[in-house]
């Protein structure tokens, strides 16, 4: 897996309105959005011991976290992903799921997963919920602007209105109910390969705004 780099700033409203204006100048609107913008569902896994979220916590240098996730409310594409860090190093696998194949993970029926020869990654999750007891932890929802550069493989998003709900075999359900996280912030995330590109460097520098280790997940967890 290729580790890409990756920087978080925690914003504000002026910040977003700002950033927007600038990105829309330089780089593309990612095709897939819906009037420049998409909601995300994702449905986060840990331990009994809730080893993500404390080793997110401690800041330790290599982690990982499993989850699943959807797009505007269109359960006929999901996805299973595993984010791996390293430092400040980060990476991605992912699989596609059926949607009776992610309802059956949230409602913990696994013994088909061990037959998936052919879906390494899905072969992982099931070793791990197996043998470290991973299981579905808590809902994350929130709204993503995403904008893209070609030179340097850049990806900038701006993410808000974060919310939360505990309930994870409702993962599926449109009608789901989710509350705001906390003071949740705005979130900026810029990802990137071997190099960042001066145009992007100038439109996210921001003065006062420094790097952040914020986590949506970890976030969303303020209520259990």
């Amino acid at each position: 897996m290729q580790y890409r780099h990756e920087w978080k700033h925690e914003i504000n409203r002026s910040d977003l309105i700002t950033l927007r204006q600038r990105l829309r100048a330089v780089a593309q609107i990612d095709p897939h959005t819906i009037d420049g913008r998409y909601k995300i569902r994702s449905l986060y896994f840990d331990t009994p011991t809730d080893r993500a979220l404390r080793e997110k916590l401690d800041g330790v240098n290599r982690r990982e976290k499993f989850r699943i996730r959807y797009y505007n409310g269109d359960t006929s594409v999901i996805h299973l992903e595993k984010k791996a860090k390293l430092n400040n190093l980060g990476t991605k696998a992912a699989a596609t799921l059926t949607k009776e194949e992610a309802q059956a993970i949230a409602d913990g029926d696994l013994d088909w997963m061990i037959k998936c020869s052919g879906r390494p990654l899905i072969q992982e999750l099931y070793s791990k919920m197996r043998g470290q007891g991973l299981r579905p932890k808590t809902i994350v929802d929130y709204t993503r602007e995403p904008f893209y550069y070609p030179p340097g493989n850049v990806r900038v998003t701006l993410d808000y209105d974060i919310r939360t709900g505990l309930h994870s075999t409702d993962f599926l359900n449109p009608d789901c109910v989710t509350v705001p996280a906390g003071d949740a912030p705005i979130l900026l995330e810029v990802k990137w390969d071997a190099y960042l590109p001066d145009p992007i460097r100038a439109a996210v520098g921001l003065e006062s705004r420094r790097s952040s280790a914020f986590s949506k997940y970890a976030q969303c967890r303020v209520y259990g």
